[in-house]
């Protein structure tokens, strides 16, 4: 029989198909075939993207130009526009707002064919500096409320170019998703006087079958309610609610992790096209005691269909159990 599982957070249900024996090549989606064009994210064609707003680069090379190791640059094609103000206003039971904020795009390689497999330890590191660089940076801005930076793997994930890249986008508001987690984390934590992310942390690791990866700072593991095949999620062992408190040290940890999953669940799936989001607390807000900055990866193996769309259930046909193991069993190269 299939089995409900609720997520103590969000308190969102989640339907687990626990009695198919489906096999990670069950679930893989073959790849779109690639289209060769002239790449603007790659080394010599800097002219082709906006001028950088910062840069990681050998020592004598200057912006726009070649010799970086990781560029940020704002998105050519923005969601959301960094000049204005939000002018918010009203129209009967309608509000509205100028689409004020700022999109930016992690370039995060020079090589257009880098991947997790192909990446060092130190790069992923550089890469999560410039996160963590750009994200100090963007909530000095009062008019922001919410940083989310997220990375699109693959056409399936909704990349539209195979050069390696993440995106940031600041919002003037916080988004819903961010809402139903931190709500759930303050019932929980008036309720219990504690954190409810630490809480599971410390389940997971004491049980053991959901985890994926651990080290000396992180912990990786598959969601007892996972919303999808695969999902998994990396969160720091010590208690913080923002993101960017993150500091150096803990860095090299993350990159450690967030390398070791990519590269199991790519050996396991077979290179899926995946997403990985952030969830952070909002700028400024006072959720230090209740929230905890986490990452969830999520492979696109599975499409959502009407039922997950008109009832806010997921249906996810391998347990996170299951996964786990497939995930901490993979071969990877070192």
């Amino acid at each position: 029989m299939p089995q409900l599982r609720k997520d103590p957070v969000a308190k969102r249900w989640v339907i687990i198909l626990h009695e198919q024996d489906n096999k990670p090549e069950d679930l893989i989606i073959p790849p779109a075939p690639k289209q060769v064009s002239v790449c603007p994210f790659c080394e010599g064609n800097e002219p082709m993207t906006t001028p950088e707003v910062m840069s990681y680069r050998k020592q004598g090379t200057l912006p726009n130009e070649a010799g970086w190791e990781v560029r940020v640059v704002p998105n050519k094609f923005p969601a959301l526009q960094i000049e204005g103000e939000l002018d918010r206003a009203g129209i009967g039971v309608y509000d509205m707002m100028n689409g004020v904020g700022a999109h930016e795009v992690i370039i995060e390689s020079p090589i257009h064919n880098a991947n997790f497999d192909t990446y060092s330890e130190e790069h992923v590191a550089l890469i999560l500096t410039a996160y963590a660089d750009r994200y100090k940076d963007l909530r000095r801005d009062r008019r922001f409320r919410y940083i989310l930076i997220f990375k699109n793997s693959g056409a399936a994930a909704g990349a539209s170019l195979d050069h390696p890249h993440s995106q940031l986008i600041a919002t003037p508001i916080v988004p819903k998703r961010a809402m139903e987690e931190l709500e759930g984390a303050k019932n929980y934590y008036y309720y219990k006087e504690r954190c409810v992310f630490c809480d599971i942390i410390r389940q997971e690791i004491a049980q053991g079958e959901r985890i994926v990866y651990e080290n000396e700072n992180f912990v990786a593991f598959t969601p007892f309610a996972s919303r999808f095949p695969f999902e998994t999620w990396i969160a720091p062992k010590d208690h913080k609610d923002s993101f960017g408190d993150i500091e150096e040290r803990e860095i090299k940890g993350l990159a450690e992790t967030l390398k070791a999953v990519i590269m199991k669940l790519n050996v396991t799936l077979k290179n899926p096209p995946f997403n990985y989001v952030i969830h952070t607390s909002p700028c400024g807000d006072q959720a230090a005691d209740y929230y905890h900055w986490h990452i969830e990866i999520m492979p696109r193996l599975s499409k959502i269909k009407a039922f997950e769309w008109g009832s806010g259930f997921y249906i996810n046909p391998i347990t996170p159990e299951k996964a786990a193991s497939y995930l901490l069993n993979a071969k990877t190269q070192e």
